[in-house]
């Protein structure tokens, strides 16, 4: 496929070291005060915080597990080199959940799940944002295993957690009541996503069909049955709360497809093929609008959640399979990480802008022509004084 000659794009970076995660850091507390939108200008200028985590695993690799913060900057559409490193020892830093309201994250190494805080200094030049471990200790999460899915409720009142061993745990947030304890939900947690309210969870796993848990009940309300030669891969629900659906990732033979579920009765309402390979990365913008993907082979789609239509394609935007990808809170701009050590950040292309530019352009010709067809069926009439 030509991969030895593929260059990295002015908007990404390589950070010699396997890359696992990718989040856009929420507005912490000196970063963003004002109450007023930022206007067309301002917002061209806006740099935001990236955390990105990754490493070798153990000492005889030779590379470090650390956490990274990053910054990108929108008017030159680039992003920086490391603005500080934390590292983690011989514990490879392998998920993180970032709370919603900035207070912090919670990162998963092989055995347990520790709380980190932000640091934000203030300086001539602006500002640097360092992280530094909690003294909290997540007790319901200490020698648990590997927890290979974490994330927060979107109002940050929850926490759910999945584990390796098919564990699945929901706790209340801050003050880690358990909501639900369910071992063996899967054989391996692969994904988790709450719905927009809270009050439901999405789960999948290795082999086998997906869950939706009520936490009101602590039960299972739904199984996703999926189809001869389908695998679940990773959901999302939908930000709609008008029109709720519950997207999954599915690989069927070499190809990536995605299925909408609706909420009520819980059936499939459409599958789509969206990518030639099977999909590894998998996200929803916080307007709702738009889905992306990220494949094995480091192909990258933004989609149109309404449709599921491809909006934008990026073919081989990482020499390998994408890990993670995560939306900016304004949903403009997606960053996607891989194991090839690469990081990237993705404008979203405006083709609604496009599309009405095109289709008024049509319109205008369908008028036109059908001026012309009305004069050649309706000469003008010889004038008397001919």
């Amino acid at each position: 496929m030509g991969k030895g000659r593929k260059r990295i794009a002015p908007c990404a970076k390589k950070f010699g070291l396997p890359l696992f995660y990718a989040y856009w850091v929420p507005p912490v507390i000196g970063e963003e005060n004002s109450e007023e939108e930022p206007d067309e200008k301002q917002r061209g200028n806006e740099q935001r915080f990236i955390v990105l985590g990754g490493g070798g695993g153990d000492s005889r690799t030779g590379l470090q597990n650390t956490l990274l913060i990053a910054q990108f900057d929108f008017a030159t559409n680039s992003l920086s080199e490391p603005t500080h490193r934390f590292v983690t020892g011989c514990d490879i830093p392998y998920r993180v959940a970032v709370h919603p309201h900035g207070e912090g994250m919670i990162c998963s190494f092989p055995k347990s799940c520790s709380w980190f805080e932000w640091d934000l200094e203030k300086n001539e030049e602006g500002h640097k944002l360092t992280i530094e471990p909690s003294d909290t200790t997540l007790m319901m999460l200490e020698d648990v295993g590997q927890q290979i899915a974490l994330t927060f409720a979107r109002d940050g009142t929850k926490l759910a957690a999945g584990g390796e061993d098919g564990h699945l745990r929901v706790f209340k947030w801050p003050n880690v009541d358990i909501i639900l304890d369910q071992p063996g939900a899967h054989i391996s947690v692969k994904d988790l996503d709450f719905c927009s309210d809270g009050k439901w969870l999405a789960s999948l796993g290795d082999r086998g069909p997906g869950r939706v848990w009520d936490l009101s009940s602590s039960s299972a309300i739904t199984t996703l049955a999926k189809e001869r030669d389908e695998n679940f891969g990773l959901c999302r629900f939908s930000r709609n709360d008008d029109n709720r659906l519950l997207f999954t990732t599915i690989k069927k033979g070499d190809k990536g497809w995605i299925a909408s579920w609706e909420t009520i009765t819980w059936k499939r309402v459409e599958t789509k093929l969206v990518a030639q390979y099977p999909i590894s990365a998998f996200t929803i913008s916080p307007d709702g609008q738009l889905l992306a993907v990220g494949t094995i082979e480091g192909d990258i789609a933004i989609i149109k959640a309404s449709n599921m239509q491809v909006q934008q394609r990026l073919k081989e935007a990482h020499l390998i399979f994408v890990t993670s990808m995560d939306f900016s809170q304004d949903s403009r701009a997606l960053v996607s990480v891989s194991g090839d050590s690469s990081a990237r950040v993705t404008v979203v292309e405006a083709r609604q802008n496009k599309g009405w530019y095109i289709q008024s352009i049509i319109i205008i010709l369908v008028i036109l022509l059908a001026i012309y067809v009305y004069c050649l069926k309706n000469p003008p009439l010889p004038s008397r004084d001919g």
